[in-house]
Order: structure tokens, then sequence, then C-alpha cells
């Protein structure tokens, strides 16, 4: 199966946002992918944290969900939509939340991010818990590929990466793709963005798809980018250093088995 992690480096515009993840999304189509994932904050990088609040969408309706519903039925893939806000009943909180929309244009899964990134080194500092309120529970879906198979994923949203527990549990679940949309500044991207995606993909033995924000923002931000697509033995089949691309790369079932099958790690672990 064929799959795309798509990069961006988002404004403070929601229309040109949708417009430039639109021509991407065209691209990764284009391409064959039949899943494609947009970044964390693909909608919006606001000048402030509070932007994300004026943009919050109740659940089922909005023009984020509708232009997601749209693109997955015009293009007849599966689309993971990074993540956009939606609306709690804190009116100062929104959710962080990715969804998932079948070929059909049919939502399938709702994942509302659990870990809150927390940083504060005097120069940089971001707070999330300010302004987002976290999820509570691991969501996974079904993929039915063009193939006749069928794929198992975990969701997942950037910062989560660094709790290996929730990974885990998708594990044990039986998930063969890890999705992990994101934005990481540059500062902890660069410390420790691949190390992490690989050790997820090694210690699951899962694929592993990381569609990242990666460059410099009108908001002053940067972020890392990196975009890639990991293989379950830790190898990167694709990468893209920074600015806007389409990231491909074929997901093979039989290696899935290959390496489960010559290290059966996850049939030994004991806690």
């Amino acid at each position: 199966m064929k799959v795309a992690a798509i990069q961006m480096v988002s404004g403070v515009d929601l229309q040109a946002n949708l417009a430039q993840a639109a021509a991407l999304i065209a691209q990764a189509a284009q391409a064959g992918a039949e899943l494609a994932v947009l970044p964390e904050y693909f909608c919006l990088m606001g000048q402030s944290d509070q932007d994300k609040l004026a943009l919050a969408e109740r659940p089922g309706d909005g023009a984020v969900q509708r232009f997601l519903s749209e693109q997955a039925r015009a293009h007849g893939l599966w689309l993971a939509g990074g993540t956009l806000p939606l609306a709690t009943s804190d009116a100062a909180r929104v959710h962080n939340t990715s969804l998932v929309f079948d070929p059909q244009g049919a939502c399938v899964a709702r994942y509302d991010k659990i870990h809150l990134f927390g940083f504060d080194t005097g120069a940089e500092h971001f707070d999330e818990a300010r302004t987002i309120l976290p999820g509570s529970r691991p969501v996974r879906f079904v993929l039915a590929s063009r193939g006749g198979g069928c794929w198992r994923v975990g969701l997942s949203v950037c910062y989560d990466l660094r709790f290996p527990e929730l990974y885990r549990a998708h594990a044990r679940s039986g998930c063969d793709l890890l999705l992990v949309p994101s934005a990481f500044t540059a500062t902890t991207g660069r410390a420790h963005w691949e190390v992490l995606l690989r050790a997820r993909a090694i210690e699951n033995q899962a694929y592993v798809l990381a569609a990242a924000q990666g460059g410099t923002h009108e908001n002053g931000r940067r972020t890392w980018g990196q975009s890639m697509v990991v293989g379950p033995w830790g190898d990167v089949l694709a990468q893209q250093a920074q600015g806007n691309a389409v990231v491909l790369a074929d997901l093979d079932p039989a290696r899935l088995r290959e390496v489960r099958g010559q290290l059966p790690a996850l049939k030994h672990r004991v806690l």
C-alpha cells in the first residue's frame, strides 16, 4: 500500500492553508497514495495560541471538517486530517483533534491528543494546556486497502511520541501502522525527532508515518520538518527535510510478517 506523509509550512490564513493542503493531497493521490496524512495544525499556525479558539468547530460540522471529507471523497483515498481544533464545554480550551476520513468521505475515527506539550528554556516557552483540553483514550481504526488487505492503524499526535505506553497499547491491539502528525519545534526535533520515531517503529514492529510542519512560519515559529516513513526494522524509507512536500513510501505486509517472525519481540514481552 502506498502512503503519503504531507509536510506543510502552515500560516495564519485558514483558506490559504486549505488551498495548499488540497494541492498536496492531489499530488499524493496522483502518485497513487491510498492514505494521506496531514501535519498537526495543518489548517492554522496562528499568531498566538488563542487564535485556534476562534477557529474551533463543533464535532461533525465545520469548514475544515467539510474540507477533509470532500478531499477524501474527491480523490478516493483515506485521509488523516492532521489536527484541527474542536470545541469543548470550556470556552477557553479546545481539543486538538485528529480526524480520519474514508474514501467515501465518512469520518471513521476521532482522536483527541492526550499528551500536551510543555517546554521552557527561557528563550522558548510552550504550554499547550492553556488552550487545549487533553483527550483520554487511545483510538485505532481499520483501513481496507485496494489490494484487499486490512491495516490496523493507531493514532497519535506530536508530543505523544515521547510516551511509549500509548504505542505499546496500539501494538497490543494489533496495530501495523502508527500515525504521528506533528509540529515539532526545531529545538526538540533536532535532538529527538528521528530517534523517537525509529524507536517507536522498532519496539512495536510496526510502520510509522510521521507528517510534520517543516519551516519558518508567519508567526516566527520554526518547526523541524523531516516528515518520514519508517519501516518495522527501524529503517527510514523516505523523508523530506523542510518545506511543502509529499513524502511517499510503500508499506509491505510481507515485510511486517518477516520482521515479526524473525524476531518475535512482541510475543516475548513479559510486563
